[in-house]
């Protein structure tokens, strides 16, 4: 019989009762040595020992008006990525995230290198990658092969970075005549296609909480349809769509994550508040999340200003 994925696995009960065999509680149990073993729910596609959260991160997009190349095109500006992994160094981080726009133009794989190497030179890790992309076209048509060219062109250069995860997104309805259920089978297939290509270069992809998906069913509706174990959520504490209590939101997402951005305030009920960092801390520590936590600077302080003090917080409600 061929292997069963992961998905299905889990969705017949079979981890369920691998836990009981394991530690005996419906609460979870012990692997060999004592380590703790995630409890999973029937959705959970990640079974995972609890362990700690591995440091912090910063998204190149924090600085994104100070990058000398935006899409390609020069801005006149000065900072190259290789100045960005100096800032998050100077920090005093354990790992940057790269975002796509910022690469210089036209891209070679020495340049590539070239900038793993600056990374590991300053012992920064490559935390994850991000990519601007649109997967609510019709699949099959030419821009759904556009958008699904363009996420594994990236795959391919995030791989050689030794990127684990990178960020993707659903995107918005480039019609305006899709239903909601429309919208998330395209979503679901054009994600399939991309993920082929992922798991062949053995790198995650996260599906971000923005934009279509800022509503959190949605996000679970796609990642219900799509059978892969290379999948999981960018879990964004900024990126709830108006919900009373985001924390609860978080929460329900927080199980599938691969990587995790952290941003200084939350939407309550759409008023914006400072975020609870401990909170939200603990929300993906419960969840076995074990990850980098990613700061991603959106507010209005210039932030070169704001930064450091974020992280202060940060790593004060760490511990």
């Amino acid at each position: 019989m061929p292997p069963v994925p992961r998905r299905r696995f889990l969705q017949g009960g079979l981890l369920q009762a691998g836990l009981g065999f394991l530690g005996g509680a419906a609460g979870g149990g012990l692997l060999p040595g004592g380590r703790n073993l995630v409890p999973t729910v029937a959705s959970e596609p990640f079974p995972r020992v609890a362990a700690p959260l591995r440091g912090l991160s910063l998204a190149a997009y924090s600085l994104r008006d100070e990058f000398a190349w935006v899409d390609g095109r020069p801005t006149g500006k000065q900072l190259d990525l290789f100045g960005f992994l100096d800032y998050c160094a100077q920090l005093g981080l354990q790992g940057a995230e790269i975002t796509s726009y910022y690469f210089e133009a036209p891209l070679t794989a020495a340049g590539v290198h070239a900038l793993k190497r600056r990374a590991t030179l300053l012992g920064l890790d490559i935390t994850g990658g991000a990519v601007r992309n649109n997967f609510s076209w019709t699949p099959g048509s030419a821009e759904a092969r556009a958008e699904v060219r363009q996420v594994c062109d990236w795959i391919d250069r995030y791989a050689d970075l030794g990127a684990p995860t990178i960020r993707v997104f659903a995107g918005v309805d480039p019609t305006g005549r899709l239903d909601e259920q429309q919208t998330i089978d395209h979503v679901a297939a054009n994600l399939e296609a991309a993920l082929q290509h992922a798991e062949r270069r053995g790198v995650l992809l996260g599906l971000e909480n923005h934009d279509f998906t800022q509503r959190v069913g949605r996000l679970e509706a796609i990642l219900s349809k799509v059978d892969s174990d290379w999948l999981g959520v960018t879990w964004d504490s900024g990126n709830v769509e108006a919900a009373s209590d985001p924390y609860a939101e978080l929460q329900r997402i927080a199980p599938r994550a691969v990587t995790a951005q952290i941003k200084a305030r939350v939407q309550v009920a759409g008023a914006s508040q400072p975020a609870d960092f401990a909170r939200l801390a603990n929300l993906l520590r419960q969840a076995g999340y074990c990850g980098y936590l990613v700061l991603e600077y959106e507010e209005n302080a210039p932030p070169r200003e704001a930064i450091p003090g974020l992280l202060r917080e940060l790593r004060k409600a760490l511990g």
